[in-house]
């Protein structure tokens, strides 16, 4: 199982400061549009409440580096080609604004985007905080909100339970996540995207697997009718470049202001 494509880009720049200043501008290759695309396309969402670490985790698996500072997020999609198991893939993961729970703690407030993104993807994330309790909370609504918009068929779906190097803050035991993950359907992961590529890197992987399954088994083009989400024009490149550079300039101008 391997993912390509992963390698910096030559000539990319760089900061050179330690901890959490560590930035590095390294645009997500993608294939180009009049290229020869893969058969099969692997179309992933990544779910959550807000301050859960999404788009951290999502820039994580993709250019193996971590920044912690972001703008709203707008839902941004990325495309890249993977190998799965010896066949090339083209693979999709589109980021979204967050969910919560409506005051009486039993609806789900989805902007329309979020409903169409759940709509046209073929593998779920769902993503909390282990040092957020109500991040959990909305995790079990949010998956049945997902089977309400798909009330047949297979999903493939992991629980990814983020920020686990802050084990002194953690209020969701590692066990509930396991609990609530196998309730699903799906497998549970702990992760960091500040300090673990290689877990954030294993729990998209075994999603990217469950959803190629998934396809093969005739699970795949489903539900191409009514609704489209439209493929941003620059998915990656002009997108992060834009992302990091924003950061940079914010690190710059506080360093200047010390």
């Amino acid at each position: 199982m391997r993912l390509t494509g992963g390698d910096p880009a030559p000539g990319t720049m760089n900061s050179s400061s330690s901890g959490s200043g560590n930035f590095l501008l390294v645009p997500i290759p993608e294939y180009p549009l009049l290229d020869c695309v893969p058969n099969k396309t692997v179309k992933i969402v990544v779910l959550g409440a807000s301050n859960v670490g999404k788009t951290a985790l999502i820039v994580r698996f993709l250019t193996k580096r971590f920044i912690g500072d972001y703008e709203a997020n707008t839902g941004a999609l990325y495309s890249r080609k993977v190998t799965l198991e010896g066949e090339e893939v083209s693979l999709q993961i589109q980021d979204t604004p967050c969910v919560a729970l409506q005051d009486d703690a039993e609806g789900l407030y989805c902007q329309e985007q979020i409903n169409r993104s759940i709509y046209w993807a073929d593998g779920y994330v769902l993503v909390f905080s282990i040092t957020d309790n109500n991040s959990y909370r909305t995790i079990q609504p949010l998956y049945q909100h997902v089977r309400r918009i798909h009330p047949s068929g297979n999903i493939p779906v992991i629980l990814v339970g983020n920020k686990s190097d802050l084990l002194r803050a953690r209020q969701v035991p590692a066990d509930e996540g396991e609990t609530l993950a196998s309730s699903l359907g799906g497998v549970y992961f702990e992760a960091s995207a500040r300090e673990n590529h290689e877990g954030v890197q294993a729990a998209f992987m075994h999603l990217c697997q469950e959803v190629v399954r998934a396809l093969g088994g005739g699970n795949g083009e489903k539900r191409r009718g009514g609704l489209h989400l439209a493929r941003p024009k620059s998915p990656n490149m002009q997108e992060l470049k834009r992302r990091f550079r924003q950061v940079l300039s914010s690190k710059v101008k506080s360093a200047t202001t010390l």
